[in-house]
């Protein structure tokens, strides 16, 4: 890989260092008063590996994707470096945020024991749980600069929309769909006492959704169903794609109407209409919001680019030969500037006694237009 081998080209030859001395890491990158090291890359690197295996990729695809993708593995770690410090200057805090973040997840994992959880966390992201929760933290301060400093700059105005609405009207012809979330309280495994304990969970549950506590927490804090996470959002269904008992109960409600739990295969199950849509053409009112993402989202990179790259004009950017920034901002000088390549200024000893001897005649320096000279703190003639 690029990285691995420009990350190897870069250690002490072995000659060179002193008895019984050992890199433990190398610094590749300097960005203000933050570093970047190899090991850093490496793990990226890896990292990468594992999303693009996630997706399915292998062999001669998989090596041109991370071949692609590396390119920009050190670029990706200076933004991000960059836009952490940012946060900083603009003193945005997300303390509140994180700690409601993993305390969601926690629940979703239904760990109660703190300890316990934080060791779910070291296996399943490889990491300690501090550096877990500080990824975290950043990546919400970086969303929150990009909101403040780029996002929010972005218009798409009622004009534009409307055009594309009129330039692309086929796109939003719609079937009748019906949109549902769910809460699922499971009897897999359990007994006769045990399913009669679902049961009642799940009739509490359905009047506690029927009163107004919103569905989505009670699911996420609730359901047993793999969309706990997403709030059990089960996205949207058209005609004779559901099960023909549930079709038939939710297909004539209405948006926000709840079902009383159903009992099935698997447990309790409770669902709610979240959105109806009918046949036909959609109003430009229905797709507006769609149309605006549409709009919007081409919009959003190269406006991120270029505000890294002003953030690069003013930082201090210092990148070892070997590795290449591919987000550089153009004409600026990241040359690495390493101080044990500095050579020290070396004289002689009569050249030493010479400037000693140079430093004590300027107290003897004749005053311009007269015969004085100055001596210290007195004069003479």
């Amino acid at each position: 890989m690029a990285v691995m081998a420009a990350c190897a080209a870069q250690v002490w030859a072995a000659d060179n260092r002193p008895p019984n001395f050992s890199v433990v890491d190398e610094i590749v990158a300097k960005v203000n008063g933050d570093i970047v090291t190899k090991s850093e890359l490496e793990k990226n690197s890896r990292e990468v590996i594992g999303a693009l295996q996630q997706q399915g990729l292998k062999g001669d695809n998989l090596r041109q994707m991370l071949s692609e993708r590396e390119k920009d593995i050190l670029r990706d770690r200076i933004d991000q470096l960059l836009l952490v410090q940012r946060a900083k200057d603009l003193n945005i805090n997300v303390d509140t945020e994180v700690s409601k973040y993993l305390a969601d997840l926690q629940r979703q994992e239904k760990v109660a024991d703190p300890d316990k959880f934080h060791e779910l966390v070291r296996q399943q992201s490889g990491m300690p749980f501090e550096d877990f929760r500080q990824d975290v933290k950043n990546n919400m301060m970086t969303r929150n600069v990009i909101g403040q400093e780029v996002a929010r700059k972005i218009n798409v105005s009622h004009d534009e929309i409307a055009a594309y609405y009129n330039a692309h009207k086929t796109e939003f012809v719609r079937e009748e769909k019906v949109f549902l979330r769910e809460i699922l309280v499971s009897t897999d495994g359990k007994d006769a006492a045990g399913t009669t304990a679902a049961d009642k969970k799940a009739t509490d549950l359905y009047n506690r959704a029927s009163k107004g506590e919103r569905f989505a927490d009670l699911a996420r804090d609730n359901s047993d169903a793999a969309t706990a996470a997403q709030g059990g959002d089960l996205g949207g269904y058209t005609k004779g794609y559901m099960p023909a008992n549930l079709e038939n109960v939710v297909w004539t409600m209405k948006p926000g109407e709840v079902t009383k739990p159903i009992k099935t295969e698997h447990g309790f199950l409770i669902l709610k209409v979240e959105e109806h849509t009918k046949a036909g053409q959609a109003s430009l009112a229905d797709v507006e919001d769609e149309i605006r993402e549409k709009l919007y989202s081409p919009r959003m990179q190269p406006k991120i680019r270029e505000y890294l790259t002003q953030l690069r004009k003013s930082a201090f950017l210092e990148i070892k030969p070997g590795f290449v920034d591919s987000g550089a901002a153009p004409g600026m000088d990241t040359r690495w500037k390493d101080p044990a390549q500095l050579k020290p200024e070396t004289v002689t000893k009569a050249e030493v006694i010479e400037k000693t001897r140079h430093k004590r005649l300027l107290w003897l320096v004749p005053i311009p237009g007269t015969e004085e000279t100055v001596t210290g703190k007195s004069s003479s003639r």
